[in-house]
């Protein structure tokens, strides 16, 4: 997989913003819920995330985006806030036709997979937290000292991101990545300016450390892996031991690293990159609604995903137009799509549609 294979889209959130999302791969889909460093133009070039993408994109249809304000999302008048964020995940899962799906979300982007899987315990199937904290750091009575070290970071991305001071990229990576390469570290302070304004970052930042999930942790029904670095600096080891606790059934695996977003030349990515072969549904999973289809449903969802209406489709079986309607009908039920769009989407991610003439 690579970014060749990949397509970046576009949807509009609830509050009109508009948000970027690309989509790779071919599979069970997974939405892939990103720390705030990335940008989906960008991610496949990073020596960082490569390794991630190419990771989750291995048997399934991989789904991300750019936050708004980040990336090519949109970024002048943002409003940031805990509930635009989790409408921001449901556009994105709503455009991309996903019905049942798996999230994979790391660090600040835990709280709003977790509240949407809450929200809609339908449609997630599989839940994978990676570094997740149960509240920001300023959220309900910081402490003083808390106040002020947030305030120092902020400040520095407000001093240091517009002059292009090296110093201050260096210190945002010896936090998320304090055992990484050179050239990774390079690589991570390239993408941070790409990524977004020193103000969008604040806003985004400060909003984060806002949001407490701790109450809608044990409401969560879907299977959940959490994994947290023991020596994660950002957001404390015992933050994901207190999650994994809170949510019925949750399986907790500790990753012996200091790094707050996992680098693939450590001993603990073998053991991550296990534990999502084993908790995320494979091929099989999304391959068998197709098993389903008799022949008949093939060759109309053949046709469906060509592009061709219900009328080019019988002219070409040589069979009644009611009688195609009634094979699409079947073919929307067994593939549980709500609408032929996201049957499309779905078949063509099979392959289908792509022997289809005009």
């Amino acid at each position: 997989m690579s970014q060749a294979a990949e397509q970046i889209r576009f949807c509009v959130s609830r509050d009109r913003t508009r948000i970027a999302y690309a989509v790779s791969g071919a599979g069970y889909p997974v939405l892939f819920v990103q720390d705030w460093v990335h940008h989906v133009k960008f991610d496949w070039d990073s020596e960082l995330w490569r390794p991630w993408l190419a990771l989750l994109a291995q048997g399934h249809r991989l789904l991300r985006y750019d936050f708004r304000g980040l990336g090519l999302s949109d970024r002048e008048r943002i409003q940031f806030s805990h509930e635009r964020h989790v409408e921001d995940l449901a556009a994105v899962a709503d455009a991309a036709g996903l019905e049942r799906f798996a999230i994979v979300a790391m660090a600040g982007g835990c709280a709003k997979a977790v509240s949407y899987a809450v929200r809609h315990p339908q449609r997630v199937t599989h839940l994978v937290l990676f570094g997740p904290p149960t509240r920001g750091r300023l959220a309900g009575n910081p402490s003083a000292r808390l106040l002020e070290e947030s305030d120092v970071r902020l400040k520095a991305i407000e001093l240091g991101w517009p002059n292009e001071i090296h110093a201050y990229g260096h210190f945002l990576a010896s936090l998320q990545i304090p055992d990484a390469s050179p050239a990774i570290i390079r690589s991570f302070n390239d993408l941070l300016r790409r990524t977004t304004s020193p103000t969008n970052a604040t806003a985004l930042l400060r909003g984060y450390w806002q949001v407490d999930v701790t109450d809608s942790l044990p409401k969560i029904s879907c299977p959940t892996l959490v994994l947290h670095a023991r020596e994660d600096s950002t957001i404390p080891f015992e933050e994901g031991r207190k999650v994994a606790g809170l949510i019925p059934d949750a399986r907790f695996v500790p990753l012996d690293s200091r790094d707050h977003i996992l680098v693939a030349s450590e001993p603990a990515w073998r053991l991550l990159a296990a534990a999502l072969e084993e908790f995320l549904p494979g091929a099989a999973a999304f391959e068998r609604p197709l098993a389903d289809l008799t022949a008949r449903e093939c060759d109309v969802l053949e046709l469906v995903a060509g592009g061709l209406d219900n009328y080019e489709i019988a002219t070409r079986l040589g069979i009644r137009e009611k009688t195609v309607r009634n094979h699409v009908t079947s073919v929307l039920s067994k593939l549980g799509a709500k609408s032929r769009a996201q049957a499309v989407a779905r078949a063509r991610d099979a392959g289908f549609g792509q022997r289809v003439a005009r």
